[in-house]
């Protein structure tokens, strides 16, 4: 244990040496020619990132040109890849990465692109593809690419967390201080306050509504909460997930539970039970009339127009 706090500290002050020099500016940032929202969090795990990234392409998709930018993380090509243009998938969830191509198949409005050097695949969505905005997933930890504005999310577990590896933190509370918005992710499960001078909280509410099948269709929750289930997933936080399950009341006969991002190629499903899964989980599995994803949509109260306003574009978003 004495090592881990060790190590701790000494990522810690790489950490902040490596803020340091992007506030001095020894480190430079590129700009794209389009306003950068990011969307990050501060610890390793689910936090509820991509569902936000997802809410506010949605969103903001309906009035203007978005393009999701991410990493691609595990996933198996390399350099810079549009995985969908407005609508239309241009790979596979195995070349994309799971969250890309989730996204990609979940917002037919908006297109997503993936690279390790966040500039060259923002300025391809803006010169190629014709984006006006750019969401950057992922992206708090991210200085190399300049963003209009940053919006962290955090979870109550993250309030009394060490750093990494003595914990799961990646920067400290701290350093919250450069965001632009804090949110505080999962309250409908897990209710906590938070607050930091001079900066906006908002709160993250997930709805439970409905389940997807393997083509991505709606189906009620109800056609399956009376059956019996497995449930499995390959998510930062699991357990998350089993917890929600059972709060709404499925009838939850086995749990398995896999690492992030886990590649299911050798999973099989047994033809005489049913399955739960995430949708991020989903799209590396073939269809299947046993297999579901639960869905959910988010609501964050006075986000969305908190951000229109500090990019100067409230009255092109209230005329959508």
């Amino acid at each position: 244990m004495f090592l881990l706090y060790l190590f701790s500290l000494i990522y810690g002050g790489a950490v902040s040496i490596r803020n340091l020099l992007y506030d001095r500016g020894i480190l430079k940032t590129k700009k794209l020619p389009v306003p950068v929202i990011s969307v990050g969090n501060i610890s390793a795990g689910g936090s509820g990132k991509t569902s936000l990234v997802r809410f506010l392409a949605q969103e903001l998709g309906r009035t203007l040109r978005v393009a999701i930018l991410l990493r691609g993380y595990r996933r198996k090509s390399k350099g810079t890849l549009v995985v969908s243009e407005w609508g239309e998938l241009k790979t596979d969830a195995w070349s994309a990465g799971d969250e890309a191509y989730l996204l990609a198949r979940l917002l037919p409005e908006v297109s997503v692109v993936v690279s390790e050097d966040r500039y060259r695949g923002g300025l391809l969505a803006v010169e190629e593809l014709g984006a006006e905005l750019v969401i950057l997933d992922d992206g708090f930890q991210h200085r190399k690419l300049y963003r209009d504005l940053d919006v962290v999310l955090i979870k109550r577990r993250d309030l009394s967390d060490r750093l990494l590896p003595a914990g799961l933190l990646r920067e400290p509370l701290k350093n919250l201080k450069r965001a632009d918005a804090i949110v505080l992710s999962y309250q409908d499960v897990e209710p906590f306050e938070f607050s930091i001078e001079g900066k906006p909280v908002f709160k993250l509410f997930r709805e439970f509504r409905y389940l997807l099948n393997s083509s991505f269709e709606r189906v009620p929750l109800e056609e399956l909460r009376g059956e019996e289930v497995v449930a499995f997933a390959g998510l930062g936080d699991n357990e998350q997930f089993f917890k929600t399950l059972e709060r709404l009341n499925f009838k939850v006969k086995d749990k398995l539970s896999f690492p992030d991002h886990h590649d299911y190629r050798d999973f099989r499903l047994e033809k005489d039970k049913l399955y739960i899964t995430t949708p991020k989980d989903m799209v590396k599995l073939p269809p299947s009339e046993n297999l579901y994803a639960l869905d959910f949509e988010v609501r964050v109260d006075g986000l969305l127009t908190f951000l229109m306003e500090k990019l100067g574009m409230a009255d092109r978003f209230k005329k959508r």
